[in-house]
């Protein structure tokens, strides 16, 4: 079963998919998809800081993977296949304490068993650039048990 590209079923399904995850704790929503690009939005709260009051690279970091892994699964069979992250670097180019922060993830290559994902991520109320990374994730295939 290919994934559904149905914006409005992939905001609320990726919502149902959050519950007690990192995305649910971090209170991260998706707020378009499309073939080629993701937008994600997360409110800078104390769970995203670290101890200086800043928002933390690695809940960034957190950020940048959720779009691009979540965005790999396009037009996927997620019965027989599904991402995986196998390599993440990121930049830091300024901080934030407060606001609410937006991820823009779009692909820069995708292949049968590679997708390359850009994400910058900007404080909302300014549109300042505060991290850009980039996202390999791997497609891997669900081993099948032999019975």
């Amino acid at each position: 079963m290919e994934m559904p590209q149905d914006e409005k079923f992939l905001i609320s399904s990726f919502q149902h998919a959050g519950i007690g995850t990192a995305v649910e704790n971090l209170g991260i929503t998706l707020h378009s998809v499309d073939p080629d690009r993701i937008v994600l939005k997360m409110p800078i709260t104390d769970n995203a800081r670290q101890p200086y009051g800043l928002l933390h690279g690695g809940v960034s970091m957190v950020l940048a993977e959720t779009a691009a892994s979540f965005h790999a699964s396009w037009g996927l069979d997620l019965s027989r296949e599904y991402p995986v992250g196998i390599e993440i670097n990121g930049s830091h180019v300024r901080s934030a304490t407060e606001g609410i922060v937006r991820a823009e993830g779009r692909v820069v290559r995708r292949t049968r068993s590679i997708v390359v994902h850009q994400v910058d991520i900007y404080l909302e109320d300014t549109d300042q650039l505060l991290s850009t990374a980039r996202v390999t994730n791997f497609i891997k295939k669900m081993e099948v048990n032999p019975t």
